[in-house]
Order: C-alpha cells, then structure tokens, then sequence
C-alpha cells in the first residue's frame, strides 16, 4: 500500500485506518479523500452495532454482504473510513462509534469541530 500523503486532525501524517476490510473512497487503507468523494470519507471509526444498525436505517445497510461489488459487509469492531456527514448524523442520534483520530483526515473539520470528535477519540 502507498502511503497517504494527506494530513489528519491534527496537522501530522495521515495513518492507516484499516486493510483488512480495505476502505478509504479510494479502497487504499486511509481515510485520503479528494474533490470527487463527495461524501467525505474522511473519519476513521471502529463500527459498533448500534451505529451499523442505525446506518442501515437511514438508508446506508453497511452489514449486508455485496458480491456484486466485492463487498463482504462489516461487523462490529472493524475499523471502516466513515462519511464524515453520517458520523456527526449519528453523533446527533446518541450513538456515534469511537475514532481514531490518528487516521481521521483532516478535511474532516470541515463538517465536524475538533472538540466533538476528540471526544470519541480512542488513540
């Protein structure tokens, strides 16, 4: 995999989120985005139930598997880059899953303030 040369919250170099499921808009580990990921996957989570379930309610069903798109679906504790709209929807709901803030880019702040998300925070 090649390093991202994107930033993360914190001004510091972009870590990978997670390679095992491979996520990232560009499906290369990290939470890189650019101006055609329109929904900003930017904020790097480890999913919960709670969140996958709710996910699944407003139209976003992250745990059902997708052959046709190489998609086995998620589960509970793997990390997965997050639209950053849909984390701080959740976040507004009571039931936002934990960040890691090491691999959240940057560009996430231009949705969600530093304080929330630090919050969640969990490196």
């Amino acid at each position: 995999m090649k390093k991202s040369n994107q930033t993360n919250i914190y001004g510091k170099p972009l870590e990978i989120c997670s390679n095992d499921p491979l996520t990232g808009f560009f499906r290369n580990g990290c939470c890189d985005t650019d101006k055609n990921d329109h929904g900003l996957h930017t904020v790097c989570v480890i999913l919960t139930e709670e969140f996958l379930s709710f996910s699944k309610e407003v139209g976003n069903d992250l745990s059902t598997p997708r052959p046709e798109y190489n998609f086995l679906g998620l589960k509970p504790g793997q990390k997965w880059c997050l639209c950053a709209n849909r984390w701080l929807e959740a976040h507004e709901a009571g039931i936002a899953p934990p960040v890691l803030t090491d691999s959240t880019n940057i560009k996430t702040l231009d949705i969600i303030d530093l304080d929330t998300i630090v919050k969640y925070s969990l490196n």
